[in-house]
This record gives structure tokens, sequence and C-alpha cells, in this order.
């Protein structure tokens, strides 16, 4: 599209909205253009942060009048594959927060800029959680229509499959209810494809598990022992119970105060997650780890809502640079080659390499077969990240990340998981070609002139 706005026509849908508009130049440019992943250096013609649906669709309309583009965000955590975002105006949910619970129905209802810990603090109230994951500040809609795995998946499943309807504001500006019965192929498409490629979605509605309580918490070792305990870990982590979710880490802590002084500089193996049943069965689950006799051990039950805590994930924005497969086999072959590259001796400047354990629920489809991703049959997922404090970090954190994941190359599987897929690459390999056909259908059906700018794009079938 070609770009035929003004600073003043601009102002003008200022007017229109109860939210706010920023422009280059505007005093707060520079935090309202800001990504929560700080690596990403945004630069768009303007900054919507809408206060509710009727500004959204003011945006919208406004971006399609005037030969625009409309880049819906939320918090930023994978904006860094976004693109150039000249001629767009950059759409921010964040004033569109808040999370009601229905506790006859378990269901919970979003708005666009609610986080995952805003969803685990409204369950609690009434005996519920969310299938949320490891980041408390991560957003709910990108997350959730990602597909979204977190500690309850291999009991419950993807968070994708709990969603049960989402309201958002159309390339034509007509604001639509997606469901079951509704724009059904839409709905499809939304789960697992991305809210941000075919609207500006404005609330989500899911169904919540009763939990109140989980066993959760970390295992940790000196870094020498990484092949030891990763070997047993993914030997375990075929047969566990589906009540337990876990991952494997080799971690790099930073010498600097927001770590806690136990760890503060620090090079560990680690074993952390979440058990959703009885503690006794907790305990007899983690028993063959523990055998390995842990230097750190804080498994204890704690409130639902601290789950999204458990990984340490930053609560705050950084820059940061990652890569990662999905992993059709790990086996001890597997682990020898991911600790000669990101383990003791490797030089790797990575914070940490991980292997999430699948299996359980994340490999099972709903019955009513869930939409564009529903499951995942590998049965672990890697990811490699590293801060870039400075570009020269960046660069070699983005290079030894890649390292990293061709050193895996030989297990791994043919396609990714887009939530956890931070760099330019193309989006089919997301999906089998039979789903990626149809989401070009859909993209065709909903936003044929590519309105909406994603940072997975999906391109209109012809």
């Amino acid at each position: 599209m070609e770009s035929r706005v003004s600073e003043k026509d601009l102002g003008g849908l200022a007017e229109a909205m109860d939210g706010t508009l920023t422009l280059p130049g505007d005093d707060g440019w520079d935090l309202a253009r800001q990504a929560w992943n700080l690596s990403a250096d945004q630069h768009p013609a303007a900054v919507a942060t809408p206060a509710d649906a009727d500004d959204v669709r003011a945006v919208v309309d406004f971006a399609r009048e005037n030969g625009m583009r409309v880049a819906p965000q939320g918090t930023g955590h994978g904006a860094t594959t976004l693109g150039d975002l000249g001629g767009s105006i950059l759409l921010k949910t964040t004033r569109m927060n808040g999370v009601e619970v229905d506790p006859q129905t378990r269901r919970a209802r979003a708005l666009s800029g609610a986080l995952s810990e805003d969803a685990m603090a409204a369950g609690a109230e009434h005996g519920l959680a969310g299938l949320c994951g490891s980041s408390p500040d991560v957003g709910l809609v990108g997350y959730s229509l990602g597909g979204g795995i977190g500690w309850l998946g291999r009991k419950h499943g993807l968070q994708g499959n709990a969603v049960r309807a989402v309201e958002l504001v159309t390339s034509g500006g007509e604001l639509v209810r997606a469901d079951a019965e509704n724009e059904t192929d839409l709905f499809w498409a939304l789960r697992g494809g991305g809210g941000g490629d075919f609207g500006v979605v404005t609330a989500l509605e899911f169904e919540m598990v009763p939990l109140t309580v989980a066993y959760a918490g970390n295992l940790a070792w000196p870094w020498e022992q990484s092949e030891e305990v990763l070997k047993r870990w993914a030997e375990w982590a075929l047969d566990a119970p589906e009540e337990i979710t876990t991952s494997a880490r080799i971690l790099q802590f930073p010498p600097i105060p927001d770590v806690p002084e136990e760890l503060r500089g620090r090079q560990l193996v680690m074993i952390d997650g979440a058990h959703c049943g009885a503690e006794d069965d907790a305990v007899e689950a983690l028993a063959p780890l523990r055998e390995l006799r842990p230097e750190i051990d804080t498994w204890e039950t704690i409130g639902a809502p601290g789950l999204v805590h458990v990984h340490g994930d930053p609560e705050q924005p950084v820059p940061g640079v990652s890569d990662h497969r999905l992993m059709s086999e790990v086996n001890d072959n597997t682990i020898e080659a991911l600790v000669e590259v990101a383990g003791p001796g490797s030089g790797s400047p990575l914070l940490f390499v991980e292997l999430r354990q699948f299996g359980g629920a994340f490999a099972r489809a709903p019955e009513d077969g869930g939409g564009a991703r529903a499951a995942f049959e590998e049965p672990f997922l890697f990811f490699a990240i590293a801060l870039g404090m400075t570009p020269e970090m960046g660069e070699a954190g983005e290079a030894h990340a890649t390292k990293t994941c061709e050193a895996l190359g030989p297990w791994a599987a043919q396609r990714c998981y887009l939530n956890f897929r931070e760099r330019h690459s193309d989006t089919a390999e997301g999906f089998s070609e039979e789903d990626y056909a149809r989401l070009r259908e859909v993209k065709a059906a909903v936003d044929p002139e590519r309105l909406f700018q994603s940072n997975h794009e999906i391109a209109p079938a012809a």
C-alpha cells in the first residue's frame, strides 16, 4: 500500500479516539514505540493506544482509507520479526486490559491487553487457573492464539484449544465474534494461526481448569553435571505422568543484581516445572531426578498464580535474541551434542539453552479437531536465548544460538513453533501443507488487501 497520509490527517484520527495517538517527535514517542523485546527497534508512522473496541475500529478504518497498514501488538515479546513499519500504525492494546471470570461456566473473558498473570490472579479468586505459560507478563492474545505451551499442558493441552471465542475488528472495520457457531473458518485460523494477521483482537473467551495449588519449583546442579542430568531427564520425560510438565536448561546467570545472590554469576543445569496432581504423586514422579542429589531443590506446593514465576523469566523489558527447534527425538547423542556446543568448555555466550517436555495432552488434538495449531507430535522443543545488551553481544548470541540449533539438526523436526520464532522466516514452516493452504484461504477471505501486518504474515491465497 502507498501511504497518502499527512500529519494533519493523523491529528484527525487522534481526535476521534478516546485513547491516544503518538507521532514521531511527540513527547513519549520512544516509550510508545518500544516493544518488550528491546532488540526490536520499531519505527512506525504512528502508535495508536486504543481505549476500547470503538477506538480500534477508528484506527482500522483510518488506515484502510489512507493506504496504511495496521500492526497489532500486545506486549511485543516477539516483535523482532514484525518488519518495516514505516507505512503502518502500530496498534498497542496495553490499555485494553482486564479479565472477568464466570465460576459457573469456568470461562474467562480477557480484553486484548491482559497478561498471563492477570488471568491467573482472576481465576484464583474462584479456584481456577488458566493454561498460562512460563512468563507472567506475556500477553494472553499472542500466547493463546499462537498455541500456548504452559506448565499444565501435558495434562490439559494447549491454551489455544481452551479458547472458546475471539472478538476482533476485521479489515472492513466490523467487530465480529468468531466461535464454534460463528465465523467458523476464521475461528479455526485464529487458534494457532495467530490473531494479528486476520484482524485486531479485542477480547478472548477461554476455559479455565479447577486448580488452587500445584507442586512446582527447580532442581539444580553445577553445570559440570549437565550431561548426566540431561540424559536422565530426557529418558525420564518420555514416560513421566501427564500431571507433570518440565523443562531442562543449561544456564549461565549474569553477575547482576537482578539475579538472586545464590545464583548470581553461576553456571548450572536445572530442571523446573510443575505437577498439578497430589503432592505425594509429585514427589514420587520426581524421585528418579532427585536420585542425582541436586544442590538446589525448591520444589514445593505453591498457589496456582505462582506458576508464572517458576521459570524465572524476566519480568521487565530486555533485549534478547533466540532460536529454536521442535525435536523429533532427544537421545544420549543429542544431549552430548548439546553439552559440547553449550555446556562447560564450549565458550557459549548464551544465557540458557532449554529442552521443554511435550507429550501427553500436548500431543492430542481436542475432540472438535482444534484450530490451525492443535497439537504437537514432537516430544520436545529446544530453545536458545542470549541477552543483547550491546550490538556485539546480540550478534555473538544470535550466531551461537544458530550454531547450537545446527548441532541438534540430526534430531530436529521439519516444522517450527511460531510463538518461539523470533527471526524472519517462511510462516509456512509452522504448519502442515494442508493447514497452511487453508490459512491462506482464510486470509484471502478476511484481509485480501493485507491491511494487517503481523510478525508471522500469511500471504492471501491467489
